[in-house]
């Protein structure tokens, strides 16, 4: 027997009138979302260009990425609520539609901050460290790849799915081939600590082992410099980091030690004055700060005078210019005061033979 009123015809286990108020539901709960989301962009996109902040920027981006299946999935879940009661297999597909449109909705906010993230750090490096560009492209695209094989496993789980197997056979096969490229592996990290890290970046002077150069180029496998004599350096970049690196570009200051040697006789008033002398020569130059200079040694051939000075800037050729002006400075001061620089020498005595045999020996050189 039909109902008095249409209303409370039942279908599946609902009357009609439970059916249109969850239909309300669900277009309310769908528009209200549409109209936030739309507001909240609107307002966003106002106040985030003057901000100095980069929270707002995401949170826009992220409120654009939200996508209209995701409104309708909560929606449905709100609309659920509404129903007396449903069959086992409509309840289980409402809740896999909202499992699996959360499981979208999830990856498309992290894709989106990945992407976020990737445009800022490139913003940053294109002008000083475009070397890094590539890696951190590629740091996005893994990011990516990992992003989308968990949504994969989350999906194939909501459809019951055993992902225990499948998860154990991915972790073998990535052991089988990290081994098979434990080489290549091993420098496409050492290329993302070179970029994190920055020992040094493109433009820079770098000596490793006995090799000087420039760096030209850093790729995911090796980094190119080019070397003093002009040719080219291909070094592995897994190899690079395992040796000590002096990087000069970094260099503020440079020590300078010198030492100047006199002839054992030279008097010793003489040599009081060496110092002063050296002193006077590094004060003359606008880039040098004199630090020391002593009388340091007495050997059997001559008299060492130690002086130290700091050169205040990092240009080599600023050093060398400035210490071909000290040391020429001092020489003629040196030759002014007659007081002479040790030159190495050799003598050699030839006694008499019959001199060397009364001795007991031949031929006797001498230092």
């Amino acid at each position: 027997m039909l109902p008095r009123d249409p209303l409370d015809l039942v279908y599946l286990g609902n009357p009609l009138r439970a059916w249109l108020t969850a239909a309300g539901v669900f277009a309310a709960v769908v528009l209200a979302l549409l109209l936030a989301r739309r507001a909240l962009v609107r307002r966003l996109e106002r106040l985030a260009p003057h901000t100095a902040t980069r929270v707002d920027d995401l949170v826009l981006a992220l409120a654009r990425r939200t996508s209209a299946l995701f409104f309708a999935a909560v929606a449905l879940a709100a609309a659920r609520r509404a129903l007396w009661d449903l069959p086992p297999d409509l309840k289980d597909a409402v809740a896999l539609v909202a499992r699996i449109a959360l499981y979208l909705q999830a990856g498309r906010w992290a894709n989106t901050a990945v992407g976020f993230w990737l445009a800022g750090a490139t913003r940053e490096r294109a002008e000083h460290d475009k070397a890094s560009l590539a890696t951190l492209n590629l740091l996005g695209l893994l990011a990516r790849v990992a992003l989308g094989a968990v949504i994969v496993l989350l999906a194939l789980d909501a459809f019951g799915v055993n992902i225990t197997a499948l998860v154990t056979g991915l972790g073998v096969a990535g052991v089988a081939v990290a081994l098979a490229v434990q080489t290549t592996l091993g420098d496409l990290l050492a290329s993302l600590a070179i970029a994190l890290d920055k020992p040094f970046v493109i433009g820079d002077t770098i000596t490793f082992d006995q090799f000087t150069g420039t760096v030209e180029d850093i790729g995911l496998k090796t980094t190119r410099l080019r070397a003093l004599s002009g040719e080219q350096l291909v070094v592995a970049n897994a190899e690079l980091l395992k040796t000590r690196i002096r990087n000069y570009q970094r260099q503020t200051e440079r020590r300078v030690q010198f030492t100047l040697s006199f002839p054992l006789d030279t008097a010793p008033a003489a040599l009081a004055r060496v110092p002063g002398l050296v002193r006077e020569a590094v004060a003359a130059e606008p880039s040098l700060r004199f630090d020391r200079s002593h009388v340091s040694a007495v050997t059997d051939q001559a008299v060492a005078v130690e002086s130290v000075y700091v050169v205040t800037t990092a240009d080599y050729a600023v050093h060398m210019d400035a210490q071909q002006r000290v040391l020429l400075a001092l020489l003629a001061r040196l030759a002014d005061e007659g007081t002479p620089v040790a030159v190495p020498t050799r003598a050699v005595v030839v006694r008499p033979a019959a001199a060397a045999s009364a001795d007991g020996g031949g031929a006797a050189v001498g230092a």
